[in-house]
């Protein structure tokens, strides 16, 4: 292929993406200090609340590793993800929930975008690793995405149901677009979402997410911090994340019935997770189910989580 001998390096790779289904954008690492202090103008004028940011941000690394420093580029790669069923039993009564795409099997897709990434690298000798780096930031400033009013990102052709995994490579990137973050033209005059967040999270008087309201953020969290008591149970509507935004955004309605899968876990397997019993105490088959839908890496999640919709039918 000779992406880097030839004039248009990046589009080639694109066309190749697009033909494993993906999307990307390649941009100059030199961004990486925009990007951080972006991040950190939110910080100072006090956009971000101070336990959300050092929660959600404090992961990120804004440098060039130092095992890599040849990296000349920054790689955002976008695969369009499902969301599934997860079914439970409490009481006797079933509880169907969903989980939203990202979560599922997260791992896996990262794994599998980066053998595909690195396969067409290595045709020119090119690598890449993983970055940690605010994805959704960069998708939008690469061109790669819009935002929604959600401040979720959308691409054309897969709504918000996508994963996204960044990369520094050593892919030349002689020039790249970077451009202002915006709002896609048709959320101009709607406001589904804003009127569908209970919790206050999307406001009119401003567009940045406040991100200490959102169900996700709470979602998110270990057993050891309890839902805040202004919280109320009937909002909760996924496993993980929330999905009230985006299942009610015009945008998504070609997606809304991409489902993969319906897995179910008897009132027995729903009970030992919900009490929060040890992975290692479970079953192999309820260990295998979780396993596969990539659950064991939120396990510390599911027993708070789990345990509204067990109230509910109580």
């Amino acid at each position: 292929m000779e992406m880097a001998m030839k004039s248009g390096a990046a589009e080639i790779l694109y066309s190749s993406l697009a033909e494993r289904g993906l999307r990307g954008r390649v941009i100059s690492v030199h961004r990486l200090q925009e990007l951080k202090d972006e991040i950190a103008r939110y910080q100072i004028n006090g956009a971000l609340d101070g336990e959300f940011s050092r929660e959600a941000l404090s992961h990120f690394i804004f440098r060039i590793p130092e095992d890599f420093p040849s990296a000349a580029s920054l790689i955002i790669i976008a695969m369009p993800r499902p969301q599934t069923r997860v079914s439970f039993v409490f009481c006797g009564k079933p509880v169907s929930l969903i989980l939203p795409p990202i979560y599922l099997r997260f791992k896996t897709i990262h794994r599998q975008i980066v053998s595909i990434l690195g396969e067409l690298l290595s045709l020119d000798g090119y690598t890449a690793i993983t970055a940690r780096l605010p994805q959704k930031l960069l998708a939008v400033r690469s061109g790669l995405a819009e935002y929604g009013r959600n401040n979720i990102s959308y691409i054309s052709g897969m709504g918000s149901f996508f994963q996204l995994a960044v990369f520094f490579s050593d892919f030349p990137c002689p020039e790249d677009h970077w451009i202002e973050p915006r709002m896609m033209a048709k959320c101009e005059n709607c406001r589904s979402c804003v009127n569908n967040c209970p919790t206050g999270a999307l406001t009119e008087s401003r567009f940045l997410l406040k991100g200490e309201r959102c169900l996700v953020f709470h979602n998110e969290r270990s057993s050891e911090h309890p839902f805040p008591e202004w919280i109320d149970a009937n909002w909760h509507n996924s496993l993980l994340g929330c999905m009230l935004c985006q299942r009610i955004c015009p945008e998504n309605n070609n997606f809304l019935e991409w489902f993969e899968g319906n897995q179910e876990f008897s009132e027995e397997e729903s009970s030992l997770i919900v009490t929060g019993v040890s992975p290692d105490k479970f079953p192999p088959e309820t260990r295998e189910k979780l396993k596969n839908l990539g659950l064991l890496d939120y396990i510390d999640f599911l027993p708070r989580n789990l345990s509204v919709f067990r109230m509910r039918q109580s």
